[in-house]
């Protein structure tokens, strides 16, 4: 007798559980991050700052944020609200643990100082990066930003559009080569020597000969 009321109610249980609604699917979440240096295009030796926001809306779960450079730091300090952060001269990672974006006016940020170290060469790329993990699968947008630039030097001399290459031309059209003036200056003299001469002859002939001007 329970053995046949046990199975009556497991099936009405299961009659239930096929009715009932199946869950709403996770709703996507939304993150792009965003990434300003200043001064853009700091030299070696300069001060920088570099500031993440991240925006979008949704729970990020367990975020990380992820920032590298090509050019070393010294003096690297970074900050994250919220979280943590460990920073290295080319590396920062920082863990801000679940977010939810788009729910208060606060925005996630990580910001990072540090001064480029002096000695990098010139007509280095300095590449800045930052990135967003993990997504999960419901996360949409770009989780990447990135900004680079170039160290000004003799990358721009090898093109051929650098201040040398104007110089070089410059001193080009100062100093021609050397025989391109002394033949014409040795034509002139060796011309006006022979015209005096001659001169000089038709002089003594009309005097030895007795002879008026213009004659001879």
């Amino acid at each position: 007798m329970w053995e046949s009321v046990a199975a009556s109610v497991a099936g009405m249980m299961g009659v239930v559980a096929a009715a009932a609604p199946a869950p709403p699917p996770a709703p996507a979440v939304e993150a792009t991050p965003t990434l300003t240096s200043t001064p853009f295009g700091a030299l070696p030796g300069q001060g920088v700052t570099h500031t993440v926001t991240i925006s979008g809306r949704g729970t990020l779960t367990a975020a990380r944020v992820t920032f590298t450079t090509t050019a070393d730091l010294d003096g690297v300090i970074a900050r994250a609200e919220p979280g943590r952060c460990a920073a290295s001269t080319r590396i920062v990672v920082c863990d801000l643990g679940d977010l939810l974006l788009g729910a208060t006016a606060a925005v996630p940020r990580v910001t990072i100082t540090g001064r480029i170290r002096p000695g990098v060469p010139p007509g280095t790329l300095v590449r800045n990066r930052v990135s967003i993990t993990p997504v999960g699968p419901t996360a949409t947008g770009p989780h990447v930003a990135s900004n680079a630039y170039l160290l000004p030097g003799s990358t721009t001399t090898a093109t051929g559009t650098g201040p040398a290459v104007e110089s070089s031309a410059v001193a080009s059209e100062v100093r021609p080569p050397e025989g391109s003036l002394r033949a014409p200056v040795v034509a002139v003299v060796v011309v006006s020597t022979v015209a005096a001469g001659v001169l000089l002859m038709r002089r003594r002939l009309r005097r030895r000969h007795g002879l008026p001007a213009g004659r001879l």
